[in-house]
């Protein structure tokens, strides 16, 4: 499926997008950026706990007051890695050489460093708890499908027409997609959010880094993992029920 469509567009305007400028209104960005390092880091603490990382938000900024640790722990030194990740990408334009770049900082601790910054060369499947849950598309797709995938982005960030409802719903849709190709060996989750994130900021302002998206998946994970789930396969996966999805970063908005 092209990035592009808006097969979805009218459905997801009906359900949610007609509230999304009253949600921001009332979020008030203006009134928090000032907290917005602190932000970035819960960010990134939800992401990474999102993937396994047992570190809560109160247990690291505690770390971060009394620097007990001489030398970071693991699961420490992975939530640092994805906070520099987010710090990069608050200062370059989303592009794919900015975006691989970003996942060699973040992957520092998940990866061999062959594989930081770079396409996976392996299959790659999602496995749960009775087995394998999807299988991604073959290896020798991914560099070209990714070039197409930042080429359809881009068509985005150049269009200066898009609403802010615009923004929201493709922004989701390029969180999903690339969750689908799933192109890393590992970070591939840590990775399409804070891809998700730097798409609206670069459409709508820097204000919107203090998002609390991971917050929000962090908190619906059974649900989060439930809408990614559109089929066995990359092949057969079935967009016609991707709203349910689509609808889940706007409600992150609400207080």
């Amino acid at each position: 499926m092209n990035l592009n469509t808006k097969k979805y567009y009218q459905e997801y305007h009906k359900q949610i997008g007609f509230e999304i400028n009253l949600l921001i209104d009332a979020f008030g960005f203006d009134k928090i950026n000032g907290n917005l390092g602190y932000n970035v880091q819960a960010s990134a603490v939800y992401s990474s706990n999102i993937e396994g990382n047992t570190i809560d938000l109160n247990s690291y900024m505690n770390y971060k007051l009394s620097q007990e640790l001489k030398k970071p722990q693991k699961e420490i030194q992975e939530i640092e890695n994805l906070i520099t990740a987010y710090e990069y990408a608050q200062n370059k334009p989303l592009t794919e050489t900015n975006f691989l770049y970003c996942h060699k900082i973040l992957s520092k601790t998940l990866v061999s460093a062959a594989n930081r910054g770079k396409y996976r060369k392996e299959k790659v499947g999602v496995f749960g708890q009775d087995g394998l849950v999807y299988l991604s598309i073959e290896p020798e797709f991914v560099v070209e499908r990714m070039k197409e995938f930042f080429i359809e982005i881009k068509e985005l960030l150049d269009n200066t027409n898009l609403q802010i409802e615009e923004v929201f719903y493709y922004a989701s849709l390029i969180h999903l997609m690339f969750a689908h190709i799933h192109p890393f060996r590992d970070g591939n989750g840590r990775a399409a959010r804070l891809l998700e994130k730097w798409f609206i900021t670069e459409k709508l302002s820097q204000l919107f880094w203090n998002l609390p998206s991971e917050k929000y998946y962090k908190e619906k994970q059974a649900e989060y993992y439930n809408n990614i789930n559109l089929g066995v396969n990359y092949y057969e996966l079935n967009y016609d029920n991707c709203i349910p999805f689509l609808l889940m970063l706007p409600q992150c908005l609400r207080k």
